[in-house]
C-alpha cells in the first residue's frame, strides 16, 4: 500500500458530519482536512506494488508455517500432498481471477458482500439482498474474525515454542501472547492508515526471506544426497476423496488472503489495470514458493515427524541451522504479524463497507475524522477475533474457516456467472473465460460437502445454523429496519469516545 496518495481527492469530504449533539461540524480538527464542511471518507493509498504485496503479503503469512501437518494427514504421502499444495494454488488462482473481473466490474469495496448485492438485489426487494447480507452476517461474526485469530494464533505458537523446547508451549501462554499481538495490531491500523501500510510492505520482505532460508537450504540437503524422505513419492497416498478435501482445506488456509485486494477496491488506485495485474503477479509468486518450501521440509523432516508437530519450519531450523536456529521463528514471527496486519487492514473493511449499506450497526461504518480509519469496524473485528481465541484450538479453527468461507466464495463466482446472463452489457475491462467460474463453483461444491459425507462434525452444524440465524436479524433490522432502544444513545457516546463520524454515504435501500 504505496504512501503517496495519501491526500488525493479520494480522501476529501463530502456529507456534512454530524456532531455527537446531533448537529454538522465542518473539518476534523486538523490541517489535513479541507474546510468545505463534507463527510469524511477512506483514502485512495493503495497502488499496483501495494497490491501485490497486500495478496502476498497476507497468503504467505501462517499457513504454510503451520498447514503442512494437515495437508499431509489428508493426503497420505510426500508426493500427493505436493500436488495438493500446487492444486491450491491453481484453484485459488481461478478463485482470483473471477473476482478479477467482478472487482473492475463492480468497483466498490466490500468484495463478496458488493457482488452478491449488485447481482441479487435487482432481482427481489426482499431477497435479493439475503446472499450480501448472509456473506456479511458469517464474514463479520465468523469468518474474517476466525481468519485474524488464526494467523495471530500462529504468532503465539511460534513466539513461544523457542521458550519451551522440546515440549509443547502452554496453551494459555500462546493465547496471552495471542492477545498482545492481536492489540498492537489493532493500534496500528486504527493509529494510521500509512503506518499500516508500511507495516505491511515492510514485513512482506520478512517472509520473503523465510521462505528462501528454507527453500534454499532444503533445495542444498537433497543435493547432498539427503533425498530419502522425498523419495518416498506416492507411498501411503490416501485414497478416500473425502479425507483429500480436508487437505485441501488446510492448503486453501493457507493460500487464504488471495481475495483481500478486492475489499479494498475504493483505496486502490486504477483498480481496472492494478487489480487483475496484482492478482497475476502475486498468487503464481506465492504458489512457488509453497511448493518450494515443503520439498525443502521434506528435505530434513520425515512425514512421520510432520504429523506429530504443529511448528514445522521450527523443527527445519533446528535441523539444519545449529546456534542459528533462532532464525526461523523469529522470522516466522514477522511473517505472520504482517499476515495478520493485512487480514484485519482487509476485514476491517468488509465490516465498514457492510454497516454503510445497512446490513449491520450503522456505527460500524464511522470514520476517525482525523486519522481516517475505519475505527469502530477495526475494534469489532479485532474483539470478535479475540472470541474466536478463547475455547478454540489451531485444527479446528482451520476446518471452521475453509467450510465457511468456501461456501461463499462458491456463491459469489456462480454471481459471476449470473451477471453474464442478467447484466450482458457490464462494462468489464477484465473477463475471465467462463468455465473458470463453473470450475471454481464445482470445486467449492465438493469442498463443502465432502467433508460433511466423511466427517459430520459439530462444526459443520454450527456454521449452518449460525447462516441460517442471520435471516432472524435480517427481516425485522434490514428489511423492516426496526431500531433498538438506546442505538442512537450508543453511537453518540461512540462519537464521543473514539472521533468518528460517518462515512460519505450510507446506500439507500
Amino acid at each position: 500500500m504505496d504512501a503517496e496518495g495519501t491526500h488525493d481527492n479520494g480522501a476529501r469530504q463530502r456529507n456534512p458530519i454530524p456532531s455527537t449533539n446531533g448537529s454538522s461540524q465542518s473539518g476534523s480538527g486538523n490541517g489535513e482536512d479541507d474546510d468545505s464542511g463534507e463527510g469524511v471518507e477512506l483514502q485512495k493509498s493503495v497502488g499496483l506494488f501495494s497490491g501485490i504485496t497486500l495478496i502476498v503479503g497476507t497468503m504467505i503469512g501462517s499457513g504454510i508455517f503451520v498447514s503442512p501437518r494437515g495437508v499431509l494427514i489428508g493426503s497420505g504421502s510426500v508426493a500427493m500432498s505436493l500436488i495438493v499444495w500446487a492444486g491450491c494454488g491453481i484453484l485459488a488462482m481461478m478463485g482470483a481471477l473471477v473476482y478479477a473481473e467482478l472487482g473492475t466490474a463492480i468497483v466498490k469495496s466490500g468484495a463478496e458482500h458488493a457482488y452478491l448485492l449488485h447481482t441479487f438485489k435487482p432481482m427481489s426487494k426482499c431477497w435479493g439482498q439475503v446472499p450480501a447480507f448472509l456473506v456479511a452476517w458469517l464474514g463479520i461474526f465468523i469468518i474474517r474474525p476466525s481468519m485474524f485469530a488464526i494467523m495471530v494464533l500462529s504468532l503465539g505458537t511460534y513466539a513461544t515454542q523457542p521458550f519451551y523446547t522440546p515440549c509443547e508451549a502452554p496453551l494459555l501462554v500462546k493465547k496471552l501472547v495471542t492477545c498482545a499481538a492481536m492489540l498492537l495490531i489493532l493500534l496500528i491500523n486504527c493509529a494510521s492508515v500509512k503506518v499500516a501500510t508500511k507495516v505491511q510492505n515492510i514485513l512482506t520482505g520478512s517472509k520473503l526471506v523465510a521462505i528462501a532460508i528454507i527453500s534454499i537450504g532444503g533445495i542444498y540437503k537433497i543435493s547432498t544426497g539427503n533425498a530419502s524422505y522425498i523419495a518416498e513419492g506416492f507411498q501411503d497416498t490416501e485414497s478416500n476423496p473425502s479425507i483429500i478435501a480436508l487437505a485441501f482445506y488446510n492448503g486453501l488456509w493457507a493460500y487464504d488472503g488471495w481475495n483481500n485486494l478486492n475489499f479494498v477496491t475504493e483505496e486502490l488506485k486504477n483498480p481496472r489495470r492494478n487489480l487483475p495485474l496484482a492478482i497475476i503477479f502475486g498468487i503464481p509468486l506465492t504458489t512457488i514458493c509453497y511448493v518450494l518450501v515443503n520439498i525443502g521440509y521434506f528435505s530434513v523432516i520425515s512425514k512421520e515427524e510432520v504429523l506429530l508437530i504443529d511448528a514445522v519450519a521450527v523443527t527445519w531450523g533446528n535441523k539444519i541451522l545449529g546456534v542459528m536456529t533462532w532464525i526461523i521463528p523469529f522470522f516466522v514471527v514477522l511473517s505472520c504479524f504482517g499476515a495478520a496486519n493485512g487480514s484485519l487492514f482487509a476485514s476491517g473493511r468488509l465490516c465498514y463497507v457492510a454497516a454503510r449499506e445497512g446490513h449491520q450497526m450503522q456505527v460500524l461504518s464511522f470514520i476517525d475524522i482525523h486519522r481516517r480509519t475505519p475505527v469502530t469496524a477495526l475494534i469489532f473485528t479485532t474483539a470478535m477475533g479475540m472470541l474466536m481465541i478463547l475455547p478454540s484450538d489451531l485444527s479446528s479453527l482451520i476446518d471452521f474457516f475453509g467450510f465457511a468461507a468456501w461456501l461463499f466464495y462458491g456463491l459469489t463466482c456462480a454471481s459471476c456467472i449470473v451477471l453474464r446472463f442478467t447484466q450482458p452489457d457490464l462494462p468489464r475491462p477484465y473477463k475471465v473465460p467462463i468455465v473458470v467460474p463453473i470450475l471454481v463453483v464445482l470445486a467449492s461444491i465438493y469442498l463443502v460437502i465432502a467433508p460433511i459425507i466423511q466427517d459430520p462434525r459439530m462444526e459443520f452444524f454450527y456454521a449452518l445454523l449460525f447462516i441460517a440465524s442471520g435471516l432472524l436479524f435480517y427481516f425485522p433490522f434490514v428489511y423492516h429496519k426496526w431500531s433498538l432502544p438506546g442505538v442512537d444513545a450508543f453511537t453518540r457516546f461512540v462519537q464521543m469516545v473514539f472521533q468518528v463520524a460517518p462515512s460519505h454515504s450510507i446506500h439507500d435501500h
